[in-house]
């Protein structure tokens, strides 16, 4: 009788642990993580705000932030359960692989969009929770669908993709000052060179899918890569802007030149070689770009 209970106390505690994991896979966690690390990192930005100090409205945020972009990201999976299914890269997704169902998924998604957009509003301002559910709605019914139509999804799911940065800075001030738009254009400036090195890598499976990621229909081409370029030389301007609005010090302004050079070069490098070697280090380079630029950012404040 004791081995039976030990036994259904085990098998129990590994449903547990399995359904944990999946919603864990449906909200992208690690995706997740960093977005919403620009945000918070955005809000340490604001004028009076410090990490010491504002402890618990950090942990909200974090909170908050963890809540509506998991929820974008469950809205993308359910929605694209049948094109993940047929990715290998995708196909053991919760949704997709059918450990998961569809009703499961929205819900999960709807009542984390509720909980984190209230939180921000009640905790922070009417306007980051608006820009929270602006955002929101953008990702998952315009972005999602707009995948396999054309590549300007990717420019349509940039503006999703930086208004983390915005959203923070909102949360801290209660107002779209230049500050704000100019974390904004950081991240969203960043998320080109980094998403065309994944599409460069998953072209095979996205064009499975029939996903549409790449600026050019013949797929990772020359064309793709001085693109690539192209973005990596406006970030270099843009990261001048955090010093000359006295948001940040010296220090970090040369530091974010820095990795905005490397980033040129990274992006150089794959037009020169044309490989998913040099695709996969613009992606890993561009994660801990964004990792650096924020940290410096914060730990050269000015105000």
């Amino acid at each position: 009788m004791e081995d039976k209970d030990k036994t259904i106390t085990n098998s129990q505690s590994f449903a547990l642990a399995s359904k944990v994991k999946d919603y864990f896979q449906l909200i992208k966690f690690t995706l997740t993580f960093l977005v919403v690390f620009s945000s918070v990192a955005s809000y340490l930005l604001t004028p009076g705000v410090s990490f010491g100090n504002n402890l618990p409205q950090v942990l909200l945020l974090f909170v908050a932030g963890i809540l509506i972009t998991g929820a974008a990201n469950a809205i993308n999976q359910t929605w694209e359960r049948n094109t993940d299914a047929i990715m290998r890269r995708t196909a053991s997704r919760p949704v997709a692989s059918h450990r998961m169902s569809v009703k499961e998924g929205y819900i999960f998604a709807g009542v984390s969009a509720i909980i984190g957009i209230f939180l921000i509003g009640y905790f922070f301002n009417l306007n980051s929770a608006l820009l929270s559910l602006f955002s929101l709605l953008l990702y998952g019914f315009v972005y999602t669908p707009l995948k396999r139509v054309n590549s300007i999804a990717v420019l349509v799911g940039a503006f999703p993709g930086a208004l983390p940065c915005l959203i923070g800075w909102v949360a801290g001030t209660n107002e779209f000052s230049a500050g704000g738009w100019i974390l904004f254009s950081i991240q969203f400036l960043w998320q080109f060179p980094h998403f065309w090195a994944i599409a460069w890598l998953a072209h095979e499976d996205y064009t499975k899918a029939g996903f549409k990621l790449l600026p050019s229909n013949a797929g990772p081409t020359k064309f793709t890569a001085l693109q690539t370029i192209m973005y990596s030389l406006l970030m270099v301007p843009i990261g001048f802007l955090p010093f000359f609005y006295h948001i940040s010090g010296v220090v970090s302004m040369w530091i974010v030149f820095a990795c905005n050079m490397a980033m040129v070069l990274l992006s150089i490098n794959l037009f020169r070689k044309m490989d998913k070697r040099s695709a996969r280090m613009v992606m890993f380079g561009a994660y801990f770009y964004l990792m650096i630029v924020f940290l410096s950012l914060n730990a050269d404040k000015l105000s």
